[in-house]
């Protein structure tokens, strides 16, 4: 089991939605980005969740030096079909793992996700994209 499988279900019952893991090179730091749907992450959130965690991670046995809680930030990613469900409408970059009319890079806003496919608007013109093609997604921070 992964780390990510381990934590999904348990920062879920918890109320937030795991985004990432990312551990160091030498397993010493762990970073958590985490996101609720009600607003955002707020240091409460992150205080609560680290203390959970330690004792959760203490059980299971891995180990780390240094534990961080984060908030994806306002350029989150977009991983899972939800995600471009929840963002519909929002401006989004995503980067093709095999290119699209000869290009891998688009900017534009999410109208549609059927069934694996996201409905990407881009200059007026409609793009139906696989989202198993997609190697990287994130939002585009409104100013």
């Amino acid at each position: 089991m992964t780390l990510y499988e381990l934590l999904d279900p348990i920062l879920a019952g918890m109320g937030y939605e795991l985004i990432d893991v990312e551990q160091s090179a030498s397993g010493r730091l762990l970073r958590i980005f985490v996101d609720k749907e009600d607003g955002g992450i707020s240091i409460d959130d992150c205080v609560a969740i680290s203390n959970h965690l330690n004792k959760l991670l203490a059980v299971e046995g891995i180990d780390y030096n240094r534990l961080e809680i984060s908030s994806p930030g306002l350029d989150r990613p977009l991983t899972k079909e939800n995600d471009f469900i929840r963002f519909s409408g929002k401006l989004i970059k995503i980067k093709l793992r095999i290119a699209l009319q000869g290009q891998k890079n688009f900017t534009g806003n999410i109208r549609e996700v059927n069934d694996g496919i996201l409905g990407l608007e881009v200059e007026g013109r409609l793009l139906h994209i696989k989202l198993d093609n997609l190697e990287k997604a994130r939002l585009v921070p409104e100013l």
